[in-house]
């Protein structure tokens, strides 16, 4: 049985940036869909940051989140809260941006430990891809909330939630790889 990163070796150019705009649509579309959740609504983003990476590898993964990057800086509304809370340049002034450098930076860990794994080590992988996520978000939102804040504004609300999508993520690749 080949692996994923085996099967997307094997495709064209083509296959490749058609696969690559599609993970870009994902994310955006991730980006727009709002769960309720406590205590925060959740966001499905981060979902599927980490299951394009632990499925599709750094390279393609890292591409994705550059498409998704570049659409943005282009002032489309693709990122979380936009356009109420800006587009393009605008946007990427205020504090999410260290979190959106996070999840360029997971597609590489998350892709790269996942790749060729079972469960477990995806789900660890994803974790590992959350951390990549964290710490340069909160390294950026230290500019706009005091240090004291950090974690209660960064991290506390989301924890709950960010663990929700590293199990769903991990559960649903393993039934697609299953299915392959």
């Amino acid at each position: 049985m080949l692996l994923a990163r085996d099967r997307i070796a094997e495709q064209s150019l083509g296959a490749k940036i058609g696969l690559t705009l599609a993970a870009a649509a994902l994310i955006a579309l991730g980006a727009r869909v709002q769960v309720p959740f406590w205590p925060v609504p959740m966001t499905l983003q981060t979902l599927a940051v980490l299951v394009i990476a632990a499925g599709l590898g750094p390279r393609l993964g890292l591409a994705a989140m550059g498409a998704y990057m570049a659409a943005g800086l282009a002032g489309l509304p693709v990122f979380a809260g936009s356009p109420e809370r800006g587009l393009g340049l605008a946007y990427l002034a205020g504090p999410t941006t260290g979190f959106l450098i996070g999840m360029a930076l997971s597609m590489i860990v998350t892709g790269a430990l996942a790749q060729g794994r079972g469960l477990g080590m995806r789900a660890v992988a994803m974790l590992a891809g959350t951390v990549a996520i964290y710490v340069p978000g909160l390294i950026w939102l230290s500019a706009f909330v005091p240090a004291d804040r950090l974690l209660a504004v960064g991290v506390a609300p989301f924890i709950l939630g960010d663990m929700v999508k590293i199990a769903l993520g991990a559960l649903a690749l393993q039934a697609v790889t299953r299915r392959g």
